[in-house]
């Protein structure tokens, strides 16, 4: 059987050995040279092919309920599934997505883009299969880099407790998208190292069975042996202490290993734990070795492995943030580094090497991360709490509870604030000013450009109590640097052009949209201002209300949520004031989850566009006009 012939799983239910080998290889193939073209999450997705096609064989999807922790890693699930013929759409606008979706496919039966969430979701499928008197079974695979998420332990212990029957795959690569830290991470590294244990267990086993029952004292000492052999050689075995049946470590790209193992695995009652050991990137070499960087990038040369990108340009975000990190460093020394699992996403690894010491990845646990900030900041060092905003999301009631409220000096660097593309909707950074900004004792900041965003960062730290400053994902816009960092005054915001009549509002990356549409106005006589509104929070009430007091009409824009961003605080500040008469247009993104697609394509769909600017602006100078007229 060749891997185009397959629309569907069962056709694999019956293949040889040999003929799921062959399958992998044309898998992994097929992945390199689609992906060369489309981009995407290669390593994770190379790593996964023999597990992947053995759960089809083994399990009955969709009666069988597979659940992908974070979800990058379901190409192969997606291959499988009938849906190979679509990988030209990957990540794309209305195309594939690159997690599982629901509506894509029966087989997709949880929606994940954020990590740790597979064995609290597998718990409640389990919990519902029983309570229906239901006979299937609920497999969640999850990463030892998710592993390390507070919520994945709270599961954890629970399954344990709860002793229902389900498997949990431990994917363990050593990788979440940083290397991956911590005591759990140092144990799983003993228990792949103990393979010695699995072989004299299975010896002991096999001499035990062969002595003649003697009565109960010798099956108990037998026992005793067996437990203290074990705690010999696995320093404190874990899974078991917490109430799994333990199984591993396993090759991960053995296949007759992993149907041995997944056929014991469904014969026991209670839940299971496979320890699976793979390699990120198993079969391309570029990936194998740096698999950091092909963790999840664009399109790239095959033969060389290099990532095709254009010629020249202005840096990213991220390399401007992790080079102002290390500047700022040498000025401040109580700066210190903080990230949960993303010093490469985030451009911290040369400040991790320029200050090793004062530089701390804590894993995937942005709750720990966000209160560990706090700590810091209670002895009087200057903690930068470097995450994307859609991962803040995780940390929330430490931001309010822990760092809010006792109005800590933690500054939070909220990278990916905006649209991010074809991560989509689990990844949209929309979110942030919302639940941030009603929150005592915040300011929240974002630049116009890439320097300005130092600026703001700078100004972050020479002032006291909580900060976010916010930055997009991708490329700056390419201006000149300052030689040197500049204070910007908390509250004030930049007046990019004069006009009349009417002000666009504009924050972050939509200043540049907001110039375009100015000049395009420009040649139709229309002359708005252009303002660039930096800070958030606090918002610039003098030069609202000057606004306000020449009767210009106001358009706010920002991309962000609507309800509860930027142009919300906008007329609050005005009802607060009890300023009556007042214009305001919001632009920004609806009540709706964004997917996929690029950064171009999301704007379009939600009017965050040049042209609609132009729109709005114009319905304004109308409605001035006829009021002038009348």
């Amino acid at each position: 059987m060749r891997l185009e012939e397959i629309q569907s799983p069962e056709q694999i239910k019956h293949c040889t050995i040999e003929e799921l080998e062959k399958l992998a290889e044309e898998i992994r193939h097929f992945l390199i040279s689609q992906l060369s073209k489309t981009g995407g999450h290669l390593a994770p997705n190379l790593g996964i092919v023999e597990l992947t096609l053995v759960l089809h064989q083994m399990y009955d999807s969709p009666k069988d309920k597979f659940i992908w922790d974070v979800g990058h890693q379901a190409y192969v699930h997606k291959i499988l599934t009938g849906r190979m013929g679509m990988f030209d759409t990957l990540r794309k606008y209305k195309g594939l997505c690159g997690f599982p979706k629901t509506r894509e496919s029966e087989h997709d039966v949880w929606e994940t883009g954020h990590s740790s969430t597979s064995l609290s979701a597998a718990m409640g499928m389990a919990i519902a299969r029983d309570l229906k008197k239901e006979d299937h079974h609920v497999v969640a695979v999850i990463g030892d880099g998710a592993l390390t998420g507070g919520m994945a332990l709270e599961a954890l212990n629970h399954i344990g407790h709860e002793q229902k029957d389900m498997t949990v795959v431990l994917n363990d690569n050593e990788m979440s998208i940083s290397p991956n830290v911590g005591a759990l991470h140092n144990h799983l590294g003993k228990l792949r190292t103990a393979k010695q244990y699995r072989w004299v267990k299975e010896e002991l086993e096999y001499l035990l069975r062969r002595i003649p029952a003697v009565g109960g004292k010798l099956a108990s000492t037998a026992e005793r042996v067996k437990d203290s052999l074990k705690y010999l050689l696995v320093s404190g075995v874990l899974f078991e202490e917490l109430g799994y049946t333990y199984l591993g470590p396993i090759d991960g790209h053995n296949i007759e290993e992993l149907l041995t193992c997944f056929s014991q695995a469904k014969r026991t009652k209670g839940p299971v734990l496979l320890h699976v050991v793979t390699k990120k990137g198993k079969g391309y070499a570029p990936a194998e070795a740096d698999s950091d960087s092909w963790h999840g990038g664009g399109p790239y040369k095959i033969e060389s492995g290099e990532f095709i990108k254009g010629v020249g340009g202005p840096p990213d975000y991220k390399k401007v943030f992790g080079q102002a990190m290390i500047e700022l460093a040498e000025k401040i020394p109580e700066v210190v580094a903080v990230t949960p699992a993303m010093s490469s996403g985030s451009g911290l690894n040369p400040f991790a090497k320029a200050y090793p010491e004062r530089f701390f990845d804590v894993g995937i646990a942005e709750q720990h991360a966000t209160t560990m900030s706090a700590g810091l900041a209670t002895q009087g060092m200057k903690p930068v709490t470097a995450i994307y905003s859609t991962f803040l999301q995780r940390g929330y009631d430490q931001v309010v509870h822990d760092v809010t409220r006792q109005n800590l000096n933690v500054k939070f660097a909220i990278d990916r604030s905006g649209f991010v593309g074809a991560d989509g909707e689990t990844h949209q950074g929309v979110y942030d000013i919302a639940f941030l900004r009603h929150l005592p004792n915040m300011r929240i900041m974002m630049g116009k450009d890439e320097n300005e965003f130092r600026n703001l960062l700078y100004t972050s730290l020479m002032i006291d109590g909580p900060t976010a400053v916010r930055f997009p994902r991708g490329a700056g816009v390419g201006v000149d640097m300052d030689e040197d960092f500049q204070q910007i005054p908390v509250g004030t915001w930049d007046m990019i052009k004069e006009g009349h009549e009417c002000a666009i509002l504009a924050v972050g990356p939509m200043v540049q949209l907001a110039e375009k549409a100015a000049e395009e106005l420009m040649k139709d006589g229309m002359k708005p201002y252009v303002i660039n509104c930096r800070f958030i929070k606090p918002l610039d009430e003098k030069m609202l209300l000057d606004f306000v007091h020449k009767g210009i009409h106001l358009i706010t824009v920002e991309e962000h949520a609507l309800a509860g961003g930027f142009g919300s605080a906008v007329l609050e500040f005005f009802n607060e004031q009890q300023v009556e008469g007042v214009s305001v247009k919001r632009m920004g993104v609806p009540d709706v989850f964004v997917e996929h697609g690029s950064v171009t394509d999301q704007r379009k769909e939600v009017g965050l566009t040049v042209e609609n600017i132009v729109k709005q602006v114009r319905s304004v100078y109308q409605e001035v006009r006829k009021i002038q007229r009348a």
